[in-house]
């Protein structure tokens, strides 16, 4: 029981920052636009998040650090792909490229140094619970937001006004336009509300799962977030399955190598790339269902009528 326990506590915490960061994401493309620099933001956002916490010795000062870092290269891209049509697929990897260098220039002076991890969660008696105690009622407050954040993100969208416009806007932003909607204005929040949930993924990383930061610690989980809403077929429920299962991946080869199986720890490294690639080329197939559930105006450069 104490094995099981183990492996699910480390599940949950190698898919929390694939589910933030893949819901801001979602957001983002269902507005209409696509963002290939979720990696670059996660990355800034965990240089800037400890360097927060470490100077403060917050854990919630790091946190809104990595949320802010994000937002503020989120800005950017969508100054650029939005105020000056810029086409979005370049400027998200140019970003992504942009966040590694940046990372690595605030982090430089703290590659190192240690902070203390987040607290858990701790209520007497549910806490001490056997298997499920610590697994629901015991967590750092990123689990929680995680969860949290999913089920809004599903609220909005489907049960709100502001939501079935930002959905309109996604799927066809030039009737939304000649409705009055601003369309630029609304993908912007979009892509700042991103950029805040892909800094928040970063900081997770720093602050709750390694005490520490080093440079490109995010390690392609980035591009795990941008695969994992394809795979959600842009869908917040099924965004949550697939972010525990690539999670339950990564932690496999984990302890795939700790058991001695034989395999190669650099085949079992790969897998969690390995899956991705496989989903992709699996959803690519099947258009029919995976490919009518996108957005119809995604990736889709929009500008106004003067």
């Amino acid at each position: 029981m104490l094995v099981l326990e183990a492996i699910a506590l480390s599940v949950i915490a190698a898919s929390t920052p694939l589910l933030l960061a893949a819901s801001g994401e979602l957001v983002v493309e269902r507005s209409g636009v696509l963002n290939l620099g979720v990696e670059g933001m996660m990355i800034v956002g965990a240089a800037c998040g400890f360097a927060g916490a470490y100077l403060s010795g917050s854990s919630v000062v790091g946190a809104l650090c990595g949320i802010l870092a994000g937002a503020v290269l989120a800005a950017i891209f969508g100054v650029l792909t939005l105020g000056l049509a810029v086409n979005q697929v370049a400027t998200g990897l140019a970003l992504t490229i942009l966040g590694v260098g940046l990372s690595g220039l605030i982090g430089r002076g703290f590659v190192g140094e240690k902070i203390v991890l987040a607290a858990h969660l701790y209520i007497p008696f549910l806490t001490d619970l056997p298997v499920v105690g610590r697994i629901v009622f015991g967590e750092d407050a990123f689990v929680y937001v995680s969860v949290a954040l999913i089920i809004a993100i599903w609220l909005f969208l489907y049960r709100t006004r502001p939501g079935l416009v930002l959905r309109a806007v996604g799927d066809n932003h030039v009737s939304a336009h000649a409705l009055g909607y601003p369309v630029l204005k609304i993908r912007m929040m979009a892509v700042l509300f991103g950029g805040g949930c892909a800094g928040l993924a970063g900081a997770f990383l720093p602050l709750a799962y390694t005490p520490f930061f080093i440079p490109g610690m995010t390690a392609g989980r980035g591009w795990i977030a941008l695969a994992l809403v394809v795979f959600a077929s842009w869908r917040p429920g099924r965004l949550v399955a697939g972010a525990y299962l690539f999670g339950a991946v990564s932690i496999l080869q984990l302890h795939a190598q700790a058991l001695g199986l034989g395999i190669p720890p650099q085949l079992m490294s790969s897998l969690p790339y390995l899956a991705t690639v496989i989903v992709l080329v699996l959803i690519s197939r099947t258009r029919g269902t995976a490919g009518s559930a996108a957005p119809a105006s995604l990736g889709l450069v929009f500008v106004p009528d003067r």
